[in-house]
């Protein structure tokens, strides 16, 4: 990770602009509203702006363009959303000391005041006080973000603004594939969305043996086995499991990457893993669900993984290795770029399935 020191007086934002074009969440209700007349955020004295280039649509925007019962219950009204991004910092705070203004950078959306115990041993990303950007606090989908400079993460010149725009979702995939232990082992992947796609790929680069995976859209099964499965399998039919037990040695895949957030899914993956095998969920339900844990977890020995989001920063570095090594094939998953002011456009190419990845040009 490259890091510029600041020299000199403290940079200061003098573009002279007070105001800015967003995405905000307008009402208690579905969609965004563009906006051209937004207050440009103000950095405190260890906040960095940045004026923001390319932005990552992704399943929490959908949540929030669609206004269900979690949005409801967690965006405040007014807030402007986004929190996948690339940009170039325009000005830093008076206190900032790590970087200066025209670095081109991305961020970790999870922010933290770094005082908890999660914060100060290594797993600030599940820190009791986590503020996200988008979601508590203003974010990207906007010409500038405000983030603090412990967030700020400077994007190594060889990875391109459309692959840097989407670094958070690939993190997440990134960190559940690196939590299970995947390397030479036998994979199944249960839902092919944006984040199961590229913990394929992630999967292949990382070693994986095997990787399967399911889905119930015929097109994600096929860009699945395209970059790595070895099969992919129609899970509204459960004579699949039978074939992965039967495949690996008669008892199941040594790893289960829970992606998709199906009551379903969960089950058949657990049926499908062998006995004393890890499970890794990143998948997020829309709410309680029905588990046989006795069975499917206890009498199994199976070690399960609750994963959220990225490490701070462990998984930027093994994401940034992966993507240096030439190893992870996004092109196929990132599929469409809108301008923002075509927002409503960009949203329902997502949110159809006529697009996997969509990323939404906001600045030159």
């Amino acid at each position: 990770m490259t890091t510029m020191l600041t020299k000199g007086p403290v940079a200061v934002d003098k573009s002279g602009t007070t105001t800015m074009r967003a995405l905000i969440k307008h009402h208690a209700g579905p969609e965004l509203q563009y906006v051209t007349n937004r207050a440009k955020p103000v950095p405190g004295p260890r906040d960095v702006l940045i004026k923001v280039k390319k932005v990552g649509i992704c399943g929490t925007d959908r949540h929030i363009w669609e206004w269900d019962a979690w949005a409801a219950g967690r965006i405040p009204v007014g807030i402007v959303t986004g929190h996948e991004f690339v940009g170039t910092i325009e000005a830093v705070g008076s206190a900032v000391s790590k970087y200066q203004p025209g670095l081109r950078v991305s961020a970790e959306g999870h922010t933290t005041a770094w005082k908890d115990y999660n914060s100060r041993t290594g797993n600030a990303h599940i820190a009791s006080d986590t503020k996200i950007i988008g979601i508590d606090r203003d974010g990207c989908f906007a010409e500038y973000v405000c983030v603090p400079e412990e967030n700020v993460w400077p994007v190594h010149p060889a990875i391109p603004d459309k692959v840097a725009s989407v670094l958070d979702p690939i993190g997440n995939a990134v960190h559940t594939v690196m939590a299970a232990g995947v390397s030479a082992k036998s994979v199944l992947i249960t839902g092919t969305g944006i984040i199961g796609l590229m913990a394929v790929t992630v999967a292949k680069a990382a070693g994986a043996g095997r990787i399967f995976a399911t889905d119930i859209d015929p097109k994600r099964r096929a860009l699945a086995k395209k970059l790595g499965a070895v099969e992919a399998f129609d899970p509204r039919d459960n004579a699949w499991i039978g074939e992965v037990r039967k495949a690996c040695r008669g008892e199941g895949a040594d790893v289960l990457l829970e992606m998709s957030g199906a009551s379903p899914a969960l089950d058949q993956g657990f049926e499908a893993l062998r006995n004393g095998g890890v499970a890794a969920l990143l998948g997020l339900f829309k709410g309680p669900v029905t588990f046989d844990i006795n069975r499917l977890v206890v009498f199994k020995g199976c070690t399960v993984l609750g994963i959220n989001g990225r490490k701070m920063f462990e998984t930027w570095f093994q994401m940034e290795e992966l993507l240096l090594s030439g190893k992870l094939e996004l092109d196929d998953i990132i599929t469409h770029e809108f301008p923002l002011d075509q927002f409503k456009k960009a949203h329902e190419t997502m949110i159809s399935g006529e697009g996997i990845k969509v990323v939404m040009n906001v600045g030159a």
